[in-house]
């Protein structure tokens, strides 16, 4: 286990920042080339086959990230050093998703050769995750399909998410009309946008999901005005929806633009919710090993893939983008022992 350990840590000193993971790239490409694991590249990502590959199986797909956030303020150690400090190792990304980036590899080159198993194995270290850019994961997909299934690495602690939210991001324009501020004048835009975040922070979608709850609204941004003596003839806020399984986020946009006055243009819909049925055998094999199933309120790469998919991975969410980030090394030796244990014993 020991050499994922320290290909952790060299991934570590490598900065990694999204759109920036050549250098990550290279390491892993380094690291596969010198366990004897044949690879396919396309820009920042890489990708690799089980080498009993068969079409006639199932395949279940293994994916996380090599970007990371930049540092958190705060930060008492250097980011790009990985120090260990007992069991604790210190570092960006070593938690996202360093340790399940690693795990899952080890998880792979220990099936590599395997011909017994009912499933092919293939596995991705993709970038551009923390920005849902589209030149990470979704253009690797095209070259790997179809997936049957596929396992997210994202720190959970092992527990299986089966579903996460979806992320909706809303830039809500309210417009009125220009007029000094001294007379009555104008008609304030800032004023209408009150109202509609009023509306907005007292609103609830009907339908809510026995996984994920309720969907999640929150007014995050807001500018207006342009000095103090002028009434401002636009409004420019933003809204954060986190959406359930029951809405698709083009679903959710519409309802919004429905329930406002303000013009609402949404940045994206592609990232919806996605997960599988607590009926689907993985989250069944988990469920009988006595492991929480959850749903999660953050958004990953699953947000992406079309199959029925889970997230899964040793570390904590909590630590993810903190100052000070970290993982414990205990962490990753488990996860790896448990992905092994699932996937020897899952029949798909």
């Amino acid at each position: 286990m020991e050499k994922y350990i320290e290909l952790l840590k060299k991934l570590i000193s490598t900065q990694s920042f999204s759109k920036e993971e050549e250098n990550a790239a290279a390491v892993m490409r380094d690291f596969l080339s010198k366990a004897g694991i044949v690879f396919k590249t396309n820009e920042n990502n890489t990708w690799a086959f089980c080498k009993n590959f068969s079409a006639e199986k199932p395949t279940i797909l293994l994916d996380s990230h090599i970007d990371t956030v930049r540092p958190a303020k705060g930060y008492t150690k250097d980011p790009f050093s990985p120090i260990e400090e007992g069991d604790k190792l210190f570092g960006l990304g070593s938690n996202d998703a360093g340790g399940p980036l690693v795990a899952l590899l080890a998880t792979f080159i220990h099936f590599y050769e395997r011909n017994d198993l009912p499933f092919n194995l293939v596995y991705a270290a993709t970038a551009e995750e923390e920005i849902s850019g589209r030149r990470g994961l979704e253009i690797v997909l095209p070259e790997v399909a179809p997936i049957t299934f596929a396992i997210i690495g994202e720190p959970t602690k092992m527990e299986l998410a089966i579903a996460e939210k979806g992320l909706l991001v809303l830039d809500c324009y309210a417009h009125g009309k220009s007029g000094h501020a001294a007379r009555e004048e104008g008609e304030n835009a800032l004023y209408k946008a009150i109202d509609d975040i009023d509306k907005l922070r007292n609103f609830e979608f009907e339908k809510v999901s026995d996984v994920l709850g309720k969907v999640k609204l929150s007014v995050t941004q807001i500018e207006a005005g342009t000095q103090h003596n002028v009434v401002p003839d636009n409004c420019h806020f933003v809204v954060d929806v986190r959406t359930n399984e029951h809405y698709t986020n083009k679903e959710a946009a519409e309802i919004i633009d429905q329930l406002i006055e303000a013009e609402v243009k949404p940045r994206s819909v592609r990232l919806n919710s996605s997960g599988i049925s607590a009926h689907h055998p993985f989250a069944r094999l988990v469920k009988s090993k006595g492991i929480t199933i959850y749903g999660s309120p953050t958004t990953s790469d699953q947000a992406i893939i079309s199959c029925m998919s889970v997230k899964m991975g040793p570390g904590d969410s909590a630590r993810s983008h903190t100052a000070d980030e970290f993982i414990y090394k205990t962490e990753i030796i488990e996860g790896i022992k448990r992905y092994i244990e699932l996937l020897e014993e899952l029949k798909i």
